[in-house]
């Protein structure tokens, strides 16, 4: 799915954002951070402003649904049948949901893919992108028994975690309209390829043929439900909106969300790429050092209902205080 930098060389870049210092090391990329990981209980605060708050538990039973149907690479059943259910779960909520139907050729195979778009709040002002992807990925090329190779990965955190949390924030975004356009977009077709030439294909899609869907600005979710949750700032998108990055990782210290690191991280090639490509400012909130990426042991298991709440904890003031 996401492809890492790896650098050689030892750089320490120190980044003064809001009073606070943050040190970068491109080493320490490949490491997780020694930043506490024991996040304090959340405050209902946040998401009963919303009029509904976050559940987490439900959350994560999203995340378990999408695991039932099995792994959901472009083509199979599986990829059909949660497609149905993910159109037809947003439907209950958003003021619109449609497909956007694309067709891509790689090896010779031709698939047909969709994002999906749920529209909520008003068209007036502003528009914030929300996205995840919901495909899975169609082999494990980084399991460690090499016989598990070719086959599909469930996906639990990769690609389910992000699309619960986003779903479960639709409920909330339809017992309170937010005071400005929401656009969430579900990715197809992001994990498909063995290079990235073939991959990121629905966001790749989507960034071309904008249309009515044009965002004033963006969050990617990816990879944010790992028990062991630990974000730093893209660097990607640091590189290409550092002021947007700084006021996101600045709310969520204010929160008090101690997974989201107060440092530059990798840079990961993610569907915020071809976004930010065309002007589109955007920010990917991902954890990159989760240890069963592209296995067969990225199951429900290694997952945790709290992480969810954290990352949508901060998408939540987000959409309703801005930023």
């Amino acid at each position: 799915m996401k492809t890492q930098w790896h650098v050689q060389l030892l750089l320490i870049i120190n980044l003064c954002f809001g009073g606070l210092c943050i040190a970068y090391s491109a080493q320490d990329s490949e490491n997780p951070s020694a930043v506490r990981k024991d996040t304090p209980p959340l405050s209902k605060t946040i998401t009963r402003k919303a009029g509904a708050v976050f559940e987490a538990q439900r959350a994560f039973e999203i995340l378990k649904k999408q695991c039932e149907f099995g792994p959901r690479p472009p083509g199979s059943p599986a990829h059909r049948e949660t497609r149905n259910y993910l159109f037809t779960e947003l439907k209950k909520y958003a003021n619109s949901v449609a497909l956007q139907p694309h067709q891509y050729t790689a090896n010779g195979v031709t698939l047909q893919l969709n994002n999906i778009i749920a529209e909520f709040g008003t068209p007036i002002g502003e528009t914030l992108l929300l996205a995840a992807h919901w495909d899975t990925r169609p082999i494990a090329d980084h399991d460690p028994e090499p016989e598990n190779r070719d086959k599909p990965i469930l996906g639990a955190n990769d690609g389910a975690s992000g699309v619960a949390v986003l779903l479960e924030i639709a409920r909330i975004l339809k017992h309170k309209p937010p005071p400005r356009r929401i656009i969430i977009v579900l990715f197809d077709g992001e994990d498909y390829g063995r290079s990235i030439d073939d991959m990121f294909i629905g966001s790749r899609f989507f960034a071309q043929n904008l249309g009515k869907w044009k965002p004033d600005y963006g969050i990617l979710l990816d990879m944010i439900g790992d028990k062991d949750l630990s974000i730093p700032i893209e660097r990607y998108s640091w590189n290409a909106n550092p002021e947007f990055a700084k006021l996101i990782w600045s709310r969520a210290a204010a929160l008090g969300l101690a997974p989201f690191q107060q440092r530059v991280g990798a840079a990961i090639m993610d569907d915020h790429v071809p976004l930010i490509k065309v002007g589109i400012p955007m920010v990917n909130i991902i954890d990159f050092t989760y240890p069963y990426w592209h296995t067969l042991e990225d199951t429900v298991d290694k997952c945790s209902p709290k992480s969810l709440e954290v990352v949508a904890t901060l998408v939540i003031s987000i959409i309703y205080d801005g930023l």
